[in-house]
């Protein structure tokens, strides 16, 4: 099956939280916020099915060469996710 990435038409930055399922007994929810979703319309068509693919480079060659790779093909720009701890404070 074909897939079309979603692009913004703007920069965005937003800081979020996952939440605790119980039942898998880990962070494994994501709430996405309203920000994002006025960015990527795309999100609010019911009858769209939409997924995700997440890429974790386990090093910085690893990662270099794929954005080399992006910038010459003039691929979809990814979106950089990163996960955060909160500290006591």
């Amino acid at each position: 099956m074909k897939k079309q990435t979603l692009t913004p038409t703007k920069i965005v930055e937003i800081d979020g939280s996952l939440y605790y399922e119980e039942k898998l007994g880990a962070w494994s929810i994501m709430r996405l916020k309203a920000d994002l979703i006025h960015e990527f319309n795309q999100l609010k068509e019911k009858r769209s099915k939409i997924g995700y693919r997440l890429v974790f480079y386990r090093n910085y060659e690893e990662f270099e060469k794929q954005m080399k790779k992006i910038v010459k093909e003039k691929g979809v720009l990814p979106v950089l996710m990163f996960f955060e701890k909160e500290m006591g404070g």
